[in-house]
């Protein structure tokens, strides 16, 4: 049984929200992908959104471009947490995604991420972090990922040489 939805706009977005995917791989977390639009199929957005929690996901990340609604309508109809990937689609390289998923009213929250591919990879941790609330292997293992984050920097410094 799944514990993320990953749902994007359009295939086009697949390209980066496989930096998503990848780091749940990584740790093991069970996930869904959906293609989802809440212009184009806004119905069947709202639908899966309310049906998330009761075939039990735990965390929806929703990554998209341009106007990039999804992540807050998806917010609108589920108490689930909502991770915002905002995502190059237009011409202005994102940042118009990044405010349409930033700038939600008051009692609609959506964690918003980088925009992008780091963006991509932080909502994965960052649903790890939320689901190591209750889980202490995945606590373990985000800990192992700071201590491994430290480590390579370490050696990058003791291999530089100015």
């Amino acid at each position: 049984m799944p514990l993320v939805g990953v749902i994007m706009g359009s295939d086009s977005d697949l390209a980066i929200m496989k930096e998503t995917i990848s780091q749940l791989k990584a740790f093991g977390i069970t996930y869904e992908v959906k293609i989802l639009s809440a212009h184009r199929v806004p119905d069947e957005t709202a639908r899966y959104a309310r049906e998330a929690g009761k075939k039990g996901l735990k965390i929806i990340i929703a990554g998209a471009g341009a106007a990039a609604h999804l992540a807050g309508v998806v917010a609108s109809h589920t108490i689930l947490p909502v991770i915002g990937v905002p995502l190059e689609g237009s011409p202005l390289k994102g940042i118009d995604s990044l405010c349409s998923t930033v700038q939600m009213p008051a009692g609609v929250p959506v964690a918003t991420m980088g925009i992008g591919k780091s963006g991509a990879k932080n909502a994965a941790i960052l649903a790890c972090e939320i689901l190591a609330l209750k889980d202490k292997k995945m606590e373990k293992k985000l800990i192992s990922l700071k201590k491994e984050m430290v480590i390579k920097i370490k050696k990058k410094n003791k291999n530089l040489h100015i």
